[in-house]
């Protein structure tokens, strides 16, 4: 029996529990194991301020080198783009909605000095672009805790990715769906990882779950993201999709105060995935994008 490792928040043991299915359609019984990371017991710290990468992700990984577990199922927005020595990303589902969504009232509704929670530096900084009058607050925990802030008063209005309230049943919350033109989501939003080690049945098993046209777009996302030299917690977005057989990559690097942006697309084929996101990322550092990282940073 395959065991499968996972976070314990209810947006992970869906994802973990889909998995599992999946593999279950394959001919293939799994398990759970629920392990507790570095994120999960910090939770009063900003997320900027925590630091690190992997907040998400390293005790998981330890106990897939340490062969506690055989595969782990992450939202792929979580997972470095450097993975430990002797594991590998076995696979990448087909993507859902990469679009944040706003959950209150809509944002053209928002009053001036409105409220709006979030824990990411880059929703953060597009949203203050976009409403330099709202007042943009730091929001932690899970999305169901995150939902009881905003239905006690603490918010007028939170920021979540589409996806996730999708997948716990949530949707008839959203009040607004952001287009990635709007707010370009962060780099594998709406997409699941599913890690393993580089060799071994989990590998070879889980590679049957991979979509083809999924793992180009987030290739693309995530090299772009290494070659910026980002991390989860950097204000970048980026998103990928395939149309007319040909790949398009937009991303942006903005300031937190949103003072600065530097923004690019482009397009390639599918199959040069990693090039798309390379040349895109030293666009944009011709463009400046660097120094806003460095004082970011």
């Amino acid at each position: 029996m395959l065991v499968i490792g996972s976070r314990g928040s209810a947006l992970a043991l869906w994802q973990a529990n889909w998995v599992k299915e999946r593999l279950a359609g394959l001919g293939f019984a799994s398990r759970l194991e629920i392990i507790k990371t570095t994120g999960d017991k910090i939770t009063q710290v900003p997320l900027p301020e925590v630091g690190g990468k992997g907040l998400f992700t390293r005790e998981i990984e330890e106990a897939l080198l340490d062969g506690a577990i055989d595969l782990a199922v992450h939202s792929l927005k979580d997972l470095p783009t450097a993975l430990p020595a002797g594991l590998t990303l076995a696979a990448v589902p087909e993507r859902a909605d990469a679009r944040d969504a706003v959950v209150g009232r809509p944002l053209g509704e928002l009053p001036s000095g409105a409220r709006v929670g979030t824990s990411s530096l880059r929703r953060a900084a597009q949203l203050r672009r976009m409403r330099p009058d709202l007042a943009v607050e730091s929001i932690r925990g899970n999305v169901d805790t995150r939902l009881r802030k905003l239905d006690e008063g603490r918010f007028e209005a939170i920021l979540l990715a589409s996806a996730g309230l999708h997948r716990l049943g949530w949707e008839s919350r959203i009040a607004e769906w952001l287009p990635p033109e709007v707010m370009c989501p962060a780099v594998g939003q709406g997409a699941l990882a599913i890690e393993t080690r580089e060799t071994g049945r989990g590998f070879e098993v889980c590679q049957a779950l991979n979509h083809a046209a999924t793992r180009a777009c987030v290739d693309a996302e995530r090299t772009l993201l290494a070659s910026l030299g980002g991390g989860c917690q950097v204000p970048i977005g980026a998103h990928a999709a395939i149309g007319d057989g040909q790949l398009r990559l937009r991303a942006i690097v903005i300031a937190p105060d949103a003072a600065q942006l530097v923004e690019g697309e482009r397009q390639g084929p599918p199959d040069a995935a990693e090039e798309t996101g390379r040349a895109l990322a030293g666009e944009l550092l011709a463009a400046g994008a660097g120094a806003i990282l460095a004082a970011a940073g």
